[in-house]
């Protein structure tokens, strides 16, 4: 169970003594092997009160560091961390706030208040947790960002003129995530209720039901390094009026490519050509993967499957060479692998109800070759590729 902590661990952790503390901490182990040695030396660093504060604040910042960038100084709970955008996909959301008057009405320990504060003219930050709005405080002063706070609730308005960002909670004491818009704290439709007529943006789980939103607004579907890490319910001023689904990918070298429904959708069915190419999880999510071959001049191999193909990949992506094809058994795809010597084998499916470890174990690979197999329907008809995976 994650450490509950309360203010007096926050004054120590903001003190000289505490930032000491924690300091010394942070060069320790600190893995399930090395926990008592790990607690022994909190207490003697920290004191019996502060020990399990500064320990958990050490761990915190640890796991921090891969997902928000010039945080070494600050202060987390261990839910908090779980639910705090990561920071490119935070700047991404932040960029469509630039020069405005920002309100962030559950700003939690500021991970997302960070990025608004950098390009807003004034922001605000609000929460009814009073020790992650204290952490709040000390993060943006950490990273040296200019922010009001108050304690308030998010369904009570108490800013005007202002453009308003959500992150409702999605994860229940448990950690098991929640993906009713309704079981979110608090929930999406009281938010939009509330909030009518102004300019809003509402940070949601990737699986949001699209149909839990008003029809005006554009629901923007984010990724990040290929893993989908959001959906965005932009509306009012915000939002793009031509614009239902967006889908945004980011990649690991900074650069990013969009999509809208607004682009055309012509997507023939097709054979399969020399090329496999299988969407980003953001493009499959927003319902725009027919939009996505249409720019790319692709083809679906079924209309209800999202597996595109063509003679020529879409270029910086990881598309698959096709090798080889034919009708899908376990027998005929073990042929297939000793046919082309296939020793490491990758296994993806779609339309088919197939556990690649199971058939992995199962089909026993054991030729020198690398490659994937890629077993979807055409039709009713289970298909298998056997592809080789390249970065094109």
């Amino acid at each position: 169970m994650a450490y509950a902590f309360d203010l007096d661990d926050v004054a120590f952790l903001r003190s000289p003594a505490g930032t000491e503390a924690v300091a010394a901490l942070s060069g320790r182990p600190l893995t399930a092997d090395s926990r008592l040695a790990d607690v022994a030396a909190a207490r003697a660093a920290a004191g019996p009160r502060f020990a399990a504060a500064a320990l958990e604040t050490a761990v915190l910042r640890g796991k921090a560091a891969a997902k928000l960038d010039g945080t070494a100084d600050w202060l987390f709970t261990g839910d908090a961390l779980q639910q705090a955008t990561a920071a490119a996909v935070a700047r991404h959301r932040a960029r469509r706030l630039a020069g405005r008057d920002v309100h962030d009405v559950t700003c939690s320990i500021g991970a997302d208040l960070r990025e608004i504060a950098r390009v807003a003219r004034r922001c605000l930050g609000s929460d009814l947790d009073e020790v992650r709005l204290a952490m709040a405080r000390h993060n943006l002063a950490a990273d040296g960002a200019t922010a009001g706070f108050v304690r308030a609730d998010a369904l009570r308005p108490t800013s005007t003129g202002t453009a308003i960002t959500a992150d409702p909670a999605r994860r229940d004491g448990s950690g098991r995530r929640r993906w009713n818009p309704a079981d979110l704290v608090p929930p999406l439709d009281e938010l939009l209720d509330v909030y009518t007529g102004r300019d809003l943006v509402v940070k949601c789980a990737p699986g949001l039901d699209f149909d839990a939103v008003p029809a005006h607004a554009e629901v923007e579907v984010v990724s990040l390094a290929g893993q989908v890490r959001e959906a965005a319910v932009w509306l009012g001023g915000l939002a793009d009026p031509e614009v239902r689904r967006r889908a945004t990918v980011l990649r690991a070298d900074g650069t990013r490519d969009e999509l809208t429904d607004r682009e055309p959708d012509d997507c023939p069915t097709r054979d399969a050509g020399q090329w496999l190419v299988d969407p980003d999880g953001a493009v499959v999510r927003a319902g725009l993967v027919r939009h996505y071959a249409a720019r790319h001049g692709l083809g679906q191999l079924d209309p209800r499957i999202a597996y595109l193909t063509g003679d020529a990949p879409p270029p910086g992506i990881r598309a698959f060479r096709v090798l080889d094809h034919g009708k899908y058994s376990e027998k005929a795809l073990r042929a297939l692998l000793r046919a082309h010597d296939v020793g490491r084998l990758e296994i993806m499916t779609r339309g088919v109800d197939v556990d690649p470890d199971a058939l992995r174990r199962r089909l026993k690979p054991r030729g020198g070759a690398e490659a994937t197999a890629v077993l979807t329907r055409v039709g009713s008809t289970p298909r298998a590729y056997l592809c080789r995976a390249e970065r094109t």
